[in-house]
């Protein structure tokens, strides 16, 4: 495939170990297997980054939550804790 790019990178010796046994257990590459597991990493950074933005956008805009909503959550999250 054209868009595709060889990228050579250095695991250590026990996470490669891991990845072959991950490879024979899954009937996959090992490329297979890395690249699905940048893809993941990249989906979920790049999401949290784009949060990261929007909430920072809504601050300088000066949305806030309020008090009584901060305490209505936080009562809401010590309920389903005990």
């Amino acid at each position: 495939m054209a868009s595709e790019k060889i990228v050579t990178l250095r695991l250590d010796g026990g996470l490669t170990v891991k990845l072959d046994k991950l490879a024979r257990a899954t009937r996959r590459s090992r490329s297979f297997l890395a690249a699905e597991a940048i893809r993941d990493y990249v989906a979920l950074n790049s999401w949290q980054i784009d949060e990261i933005h929007k909430g920072l956008e809504e601050a300088e805009r000066g949305e806030f939550a309020t008090e009584s909503e901060v305490k209505r959550v936080a009562k809401k999250w010590a309920r389903r804790a005990r």
